[in-house]
């Protein structure tokens, strides 16, 4: 009896081991896809001043709450996302109190949509805006794991916590080096604030946008969740020269620079025969611009002359203008023929508006892929025509059964004139 007892007691020790055993894997992969996960921690101004009813008829926390419900509804259910507040709890003229309040409304973690909107549901504009401390406490928010990061700071007005500069927080966030983005909304900014929200987000590779109505806060927030579970890209920092001949060699990537007003910059590829350079750039308007405006893309050869070139160009408010060039070099029978050097001249025509600082350059966006070329068999079809040959052997067989027909009833037509 004794003996059974024991042989059961083993039985159920080695079935709860195995299954111990089991579930160990389980969480150790759940644990790696958390740590994985994209997170985003909306960080929102709740001074005093987003009482202020100027958008769409009502007051600047309105909008905010309005879009927050619209953009906790639409996140994707892979994102951790948290909200942080400043400027919600303290009343009080005391700065150095007031330059505290900063707090975590809802945890960055799996989103509990109810919650998290019950929570912004709460929210009541009330005292100061100590931007630079949120950006800290939002930063040690986002801390651990290894996916995308990303804050996305809204306010309507700059920081009133000097001498800590918002804008060197940013910087001093860079510099550790965790891959975390800083984008800044500002809500129908004045000149002082978009320079100072401009320069927090150019410290992280992030942007700026101006809002002055709900549906733009909405939309932009939307769009800054849904980039954060987008693959992280890092851009390579790389510096153009004012010349093909001095221009760097890029390979395939994704490239930053800065762009002065009135000025070119080159860069240089290397294509081998039987390859396809494809080349986009992008630069962004991070500053008040006036509307007219234009970027301009050159593949050129080191003698000057041009191969191909794409150019856009536009008139209103933009954040970003974008254009692209392809440019396939042929085979050759040479099978040691050497590679060409393509040089590549991004020029714009932006051009600041009255009182806006003309340094640093403009921000520029380079993406360069070099493939291998389409085969020309399968990329265009027998004698030229691509994939309308179909049509012109169709059109060709109608042709000739409608003479075969037309020819059959004239002879029969004729046959029966000389019988009548």
């Amino acid at each position: 009896m004794i003996r059974t007892q024991r042989l059961a007691a083993g039985v159920c020790a080695l079935l709860a081991a195995l299954t111990a055993g089991l579930a160990f894997p389980s969480g150790a992969a759940a644990d790696e896809i958390s740590a994985l996960a994209p997170k985003v921690d909306l960080v929102l101004d709740v001074s005093g001043s987003m009482r202020t009813k100027d958008i769409d008829g009502g007051t600047r926390m309105a909008a905010a709450k309005q879009a927050f419900n619209e953009v906790l509804d639409a996140t994707p259910e892979e994102v951790q996302l948290g909200i942080r507040t400043l400027g919600a709890n303290y009343p009080g003229d005391d700065q150095k109190t007031g330059c505290k309040d900063t707090a975590q409304l809802y945890p960055v973690g799996p989103l509990d949509r109810t919650e998290a909107k019950a929570a912004v549901a709460t929210l009541s504009p009330t005292g100061w805006t100590p931007i630079g401390p949120a950006l800290l406490k939002a930063a040690d928010d986002l801390d651990g794991g290894s996916g995308s990061k990303r804050i996305v700071l809204i306010s309507d007005g700059e920081d009133t916590c000097a001498p800590l500069d918002p804008c060197e927080v940013a910087r001093e966030i860079a510099a550790k080096g965790i891959g975390l983005t800083i984008d800044t909304l500002g809500l129908v900014p004045n000149t002082k604030m978009r320079q100072q929200l401009s320069c927090i987000a150019e410290a992280t590779g992030g942007t700026y946008t101006s809002v002055e109505h709900t549906d733009e806060l909405t939309d932009k927030v939307n769009q800054l969740v849904d980039r954060a579970a987008d693959p992280v890209v890092t851009p390579v920092a790389t510096e153009g020269a004012d010349s093909c001949a001095k221009a760097p060699t890029l390979k395939s990537g994704l490239y930053t620079d800065r762009e002065e007003f009135g000025q070119e910059r080159w860069y240089r590829v290397d294509v081998e025969p039987g390859q396809e350079l494809r080349a986009s750039v992008s630069v962004s308007s991070d500053r008040a611009m006036n509307p007219h405006y234009g970027v301009l893309l050159r593949a050129v050869t080191v003698h000057g002359r041009e191969i191909v070139r794409g150019e856009a160009s536009g008139i209103g408010r933009t954040d970003v203008v974008s254009t692209g060039l392809r440019y396939p070099k042929a085979e050759s029978d040479d099978d040691e023929a050497a590679a060409e050097a393509v040089c590549l001249q991004v020029t714009h025509s932006y051009s600041a508006a009255a009182g806006v600082k003309t340094t640093p350059g403009m921000p520029v966006e380079l993406t360069v892929d070099v493939v291998d070329s389409p085969s020309p068999a399968s990329d265009v079809a027998s004698f030229g025509l691509g994939r309308g040959w179909w049509l012109l052997a169709l059109l060709v067989l109608v042709g000739f059964l409608a003479g075969v027909v037309w020819g059959w009833v004239s002879r029969w037509r004729v046959a029966v004139w000389r019988t009548n």
